[in-house]
Formats: C-alpha cells, sequence, structure tokens
C-alpha cells in the first residue's frame, strides 16, 4: 500500500528582499573592487533567483536600506563575520518557530489532529542544537509526548527525500500509523564573507524556509479528527505569500524512492561546519556529473519497477540552480516547461535547502498536476535521491500507475 501525502503546510520568514538588492547588499562582505562588484551582480541575476527570504532581516529589503543586525561589513576585527556559535544561537531563536508554522499548517490541510500524529521525522542541515525543535513541537504544535522522534541532520538538499523514505517505512510497518514529517532550514544563517567563487554562488542562491507534510496509510484520520478541521485552522497566518491557492488539487501518493552515490565524487559537493558557519562546497563538475549518471540510473530505476522515463509525466527537479536545473532536463531530454514549477519556486523562494522540494510537490499538487512524477534532488555524495508519486485518480483528472 502506498504512502499518502495528505497534508502540506508550507512557511517563510516574514521578511524578504529582491535579489537585485540582494546583489547590492553584500558588497560590502565579498567585494573589493570595482570588478568583483560587477561580477557579483551579474552572478546574482544569472543564478534564477528573484526573491527570498530570510530571518536576519527586520524589514523587507526594497527601499534600498537593508535592516539587520546579524552581519557586519568586513574589518581587521571581523574578516570572516559571525561566529558558528553566534549565527547557531540564531538559528536556536528562529528555527521552530518556522517548524510550528507549516506544522500547524500541514495538519490544518490534512484534516488530521495533532493527538492523532504517531511518529514526528525532522530533517535539517543547517543548524543544530538540543533539545531540538523536534521537541519544542510536541508544544508548540501539540503534538503527543510519547510520539516517535526521528531527526535527519545534514543530508542537505535531498533531505526531504530521506525523510519520506523514513516516514514510508513507519507506516508501511504500522498500519495504524500517522506520519509528520517537517524540515526547517536557515541557510541565510551561513553568509560567507571575502571572494571565493563557491562561496559567492551560495550566497547568491540559498534562503530560508519550512515546510511540513502528513503521511498516512489511505485514508486515515477518520471523522473525529475532521471534526476538529475548524479548531486546527482558526488563527493560521495566511499563506497568500506562497503566490497561488491552496485548495483543492491532487493527493500525492509515494510509491517508491531511490538512491545512488557516483562514483569518484566526494570532493565535488559539500557542506562542512567551520568556525564562521557552514561553508558550501561545489565543483564546476557537478552539472556534467548529472547530465552524464543521471538517465542511466534514472532509467534502470524506474525499469525495475516497470516503468519507462517516457511514462513520467510530472517532474520535481530540487533547485539547487539554473545549471543543475537544465543540466538534469537536458540528461533526460525534457523541455523547459516540464521542470517549470522548479524553476518558478527557485525564482520565488531561492534555494531553501531541504523544504524546497516540497514547496515544488505542493505547488504542481495545487495545480492538479497528473502524475506519474518523479521528484529528484542532488546532494553530497555526489548524490541522486528520487521518489516515485502517483496522484489520486478520479474528478480531479490524476492517474495512478501499479502500486509496486
Amino acid at each position: 500500500m502506498p504512502s499518502w501525502l495528505r497534508g502540506f503546510g508550507l512557511a517563510l520568514p516574514e521578511h524578504s528582499i529582491a535579489q537585485a538588492n540582494a546583489a547590492d547588499f553584500v558588497l560590502a562582505f565579498n567585494a573589493d573592487t570595482e570588478e568583483q562588484a560587477r561580477v557579483l551582480r551579474g552572478l546574482y541575476r544569472r543564478v534564477g533567483v528573484q526573491r527570498r527570504h530570510s530571518v536576519v532581516l527586520e524589514s523587507n529589503g526594497d527601499a534600498g536600506v537593508v535592516q539587520q543586525s546579524t552581519y557586519s561589513p568586513r574589518s581587521a576585527e571581523s574578516p570572516l563575520g559571525p561566529t558558528t556559535s553566534e549565527r547557531m544561537r540564531s538559528y536556536e531563536q528562529h528555527a521552530s518557530l518556522l517548524a510550528t508554522l507549516a506544522t500547524r499548517r500541514a495538519l490544518s490541510d490534512s484534516h488530521i489532529e495533532a493527538a492523532d500524529i504517531t511518529h514526528l521525522v525532522t530533517v535539517s542541515c543547517s543548524g543544530f542544537h538540543a533539545p531540538g525543535f523536534d521537541i519544542e513541537l510536541l508544544q508548540t504544535a501539540g503534538l503527543s509526548p510519547s510520539v516517535a522522534r526521528t531527526h535527519i541532520g545534514f543530508m542537505g538538499c535531498h533531505g526531504a527525500l530521506n525523510g519520506l523514505r523514513v516516514a514510508d517505512a513507519f507506516l508501511k510497518a504500522d498500519p495504524h500509523a500517522n506520519v509528520l514529517m517537517c524540515c526547517v532550514e536557515l541557510c541565510s544563517l551561513h553568509h560567507q564573507y571575502g571572494w571565493s567563487p563557491d562561496r559567492i554562488v551560495s550566497n547568491a542562491l540559498f534562503a530560508d524556509g519550512a515546510a511540513a507534510v502528513v503521511l498516512t496509510n489511505g485514508d486515515a484520520g477518520g471523522s473525529q479528527s475532521r471534526q476538529r478541521l475548524g479548531e486546527i485552522s482558526q488563527g493560521l497566518p495566511s499563506s497568500g505569500e506562497l503566490g497561488y491557492e491552496k485548495s483543492g488539487g491532487v493527493t500525492w501518493q509515494l510509491l517508491s524512492s531511490g538512491s545512488v552515490v557516483l562514483p569518484e565524487t566526494l570532493g565535488d559537493m559539500g557542506w562542512r561546519i567551520r568556525d564562521h558557519g557552514f561553508e558550501m562546497t561545489l565543483s564546476a563538475r557537478v552539472p556534467e556529473l548529472i547530465k552524464q549518471h543521471l538517465r542511466p540510473w534514472l532509467s534502470d530505476w524506474l525499469g525495475s519497477r516497470s516503468l519507462a522515463l517516457d511514462d513520467i509525466r510530472t517532474w520535481a527537479f530540487h533547485p539547487g540552480g539554473p545549471r543543475i536545473l537544465s543540466a538534469a532536463g537536458e540528461a533526460l531530454g525534457l523541455r523547459r516547461e516540464q521542470w517549470a514549477a522548479s524553476e518558478s519556486v527557485l525564482a520565488d523562494f531561492g534555494n531553501m535547502s531541504s523544504p524546497t522540494i516540497l514547496f515544488i510537490l505542493d505547488r504542481l499538487r495545487a495545480e492538479s498536476i497528473a502524475g506519474p512524477c518523479v521528484a529528484l534532488a542532488f546532494g553530497p555524495g555526489l548524490t541522486i535521491e528520487a521518489a516515485l508519486l502517483s496522484s489520486d485518480s478520479g474528478e480531479r483528472g490524476g492517474v495512478s500507475p501499479p502500486v509496486l
């Protein structure tokens, strides 16, 4: 029996900034010359991001003045910015707030009460503290203190797909389980100072956000939970910042998941804790590696499930950047419009690491996009993670391949 993704909840920090204004703002941290400033502005224009949300911002950064107190211009006393300890204090302050909002929205969307959640899977790679936001959710979202908790840490951009795999295993082991998965990332806390190609690219792409999803076996929840929908929903902030209506749409079913670590790629993508934040490594080889390895592996993986690439009607690529999106599309022989949802989420919100793929799946389901759907994400290793989903059939036009 497939696991059903019953309800999605997405959350963003209150304040955001247009990409052009962000480029002007970071000159004091990253550019030493006029030539570097010109290159930086050009890079910020080309990465496919139009706006990003950040817990660092204390107001929207669209009036030419960015109000924030986290980052100071480089100086002899502080050439590398805040220490990791200072950044982690900000993570501890903000992570649970976003996680709570995403969780409450997912519960409302699923029509399932917090008390009925049996398992909690949390995902994050941008910060750590203990007790963590998983325990905080027991109180802030009303989860049972006896809920079984599992944390997936430091898996990077494909963390949500790892989390879905764990949630699916719990559901297969217990037909009465209801699983909540919550991903939260505060990537803007790891802005890197100085002039380094890897760090400049990361600074230009990453953003903050949270996403939660409730998974069940079949039509779980029951009438008692559904009667409480109004109470759960009361007082929830509007989700209008998402840019689309969340009512209606298909319901995704998770059929299968897959993973492969590409050979001789350990140095091509990395995410390491250093004294002044977490540092991203992203080699120029990554798009070519995706072009070389993605299609053969994915064809074999789908073939073992009696499917071919041409059977897939919908694609959800994690938008690691425009070159990674185009490399995946080229490798699979797709047209650009076939990964339009990934491109639009990148433009609207930036790369939020693990929550991003859930933003894409929620946008696709809100648009009643039919399955079968393959979600793909790439991370340190170099690793390819995949999830095969179908959509519910019936009035909303979805189709379902055989349960595998």
